[in-house]
């Protein structure tokens, strides 16, 4: 009974909780001078400590998906707390004995894997939680993820300034392990054959959106040429996004000529639609469709870096970043909805797990590639360039995706049910 009786609308504000406590790794650079200057590090040696992170979370995400399916969302979510709680108080221990490698391991590795464990926890029971609006409640709690550094930027500079580095990743580890614990002790999977009201049996509408194609496991899923349809999209759609992300205050300051003052303003900026993109695109995509939401994206992205290279008014280069960003993040939010549309809910956790591995490898090349082509040309142009052909590649794929769809609805005679 007491499952039946918790509000759908908690779960979703336990998993924004989880979110927003880690995506603060977003608020890493707000580290790296006061590191620098205490510790006489250099710049990639820091910033390398959030490509460890980064990597781990997709590593994690991808072999843990199938623990998160077997324990549940309390377990796991409890796990995740624990992981990057120790992860942040670690890090305050190796802060104040001066080791970088310390700092590799516990911000990195450990972080890295309470971020990828918590990232796909919540999502997952989310999915199932609200089969008729999927898009929306991702993308809420995915939303958490990307707003989290507008507000724990200012917050960790301040303490830092006040309290010195080891002590802010104490209080850090201490606020955001209670955060999430907490969160997690709420979470749970929805009982067997539940429905929302809107969807009883009475009032369920006869719309495709509402059906799943399959219900694979996730070991059947990698088998099939959707998931890796899936894979590609996303992993073009995040290395482009974070190289624009990587290099955008210096671009708009060559190519626009901003100022230092201006672009520092913009990059603050695109935070806000990175998270509006969240939940504004996974929303839209309840209404009209993945698919379409996929095909959209990269119909936009192609525009907008083909123009970049050659736009000098301020205003109008700024507005193409931030449509950039929106489905930057919007890749994010609707990439869950539509691996339960595709393969079901039965091990979505899993898949979804499988499926971010091409977050951390886009981590990896984004950036590398966008400064190695900077470096060699002595210009962004090429790069933008290089990224609207990849564009178009993964547009094709959004519109190769459909014909597959179609065939295995010709094949099973039709969409199953959610369940």
């Amino acid at each position: 009974m007491a499952k039946k009786e918790k509000n759908r609308w908690l779960i979703a504000a336990a998993a924004v909780g989880i979110h927003i406590s880690i995506g603060s790794v977003y608020s890493w650079s707000v580290f790296t001078n006061p590191l620098r200057e205490e510790h006489n590090w250099g710049l990639s040696e820091i910033s390398f400590t959030f490509s460890i992170a980064i990597l781990f979370l997709g590593l994690s995400a991808a072999f843990m998906g199938h623990f998160v399916e077997r324990f549940g969302p309390r377990i796991s979510g409890m796990i995740a707390a624990v992981c990057f709680g120790a992860g942040l108080l670690g890090s305050g221990f190796a802060d104040s004995i001066g080791s970088l490698y310390l700092l590799y391991f516990f911000y990195g590795a450990l972080g890295g894997i309470g971020l990828g464990i918590g990232y796909i926890t919540p999502v997952s029971s989310l999915v199932k939680w609200f089969p008729d609006r999927r898009g929306l409640a991702t993308g809420l709690a995915i939303m958490g993820f990307g707003f989290a550094s507008l507000i724990a930027s200012p917050v960790i500079a301040r303490l830092i300034s006040g309290i010195g580095i080891s002590n802010t990743f104490y209080l850090l580890g201490g606020v955001y392990f209670t955060i999430m614990f907490l969160s997690s002790l709420y979470l749970s999977p929805p009982p067997k054959d539940w429905q929302p009201e809107g969807m009883s049996k009475d009032n369920v509408k006869e719309d495709k959106q509402t059906k799943d194609l399959s219900q694979l496991t996730a070991n059947e899923a990698v088998r099939t040429i959707r998931f890796w349809a899936l894979w590609a999209m996303l992993f073009i759609n995040v290395t482009c996004g974070i190289a624009i992300i990587s290099v955008a205050s210096p671009m708009a300051q060559d190519i626009a000529g901003l100022s230092a003052a201006a672009a520092a303003t913009m990059v603050g900026i695109m935070g806000l639609f990175n998270g509006f993109g969240r939940i504004g695109w996974a929303s839209v995509s309840d209404y009209i469709g993945r698919p379409n939401v996929y095909t959209t994206f990269f119909a936009l992205q192609i525009v907008a870096f083909v123009l970049l290279p050659n736009v000098t008014n301020a205003f109008f280069f700024q507005l193409l970043v931030y449509v950039i960003l929106t489905c930057y993040g919007g890749g994010f939010a609707s990439i869950p909805a539509y691996i339960g549309d595709l393969f079901g809910t039965k091990q979505l956790g899993a898949i979804h797990g499988y499926i971010l591995t091409a977050w951390a490898a886009a981590g990896l090349v984004g950036p590398l590639v966008v400064s190695w082509i900077r470096e060699s040309t002595n210009s962004y142009s090429l790069t933008l360039y290089i990224f609207t052909g990849a564009f178009i590649v993964a547009l094709v794929i959004s519109l190769l995706i459909r014909i597959n769809i179609r065939n295995v609805r010709k094949k099973s005679g039709q969409s199953h049910a959610v369940s």
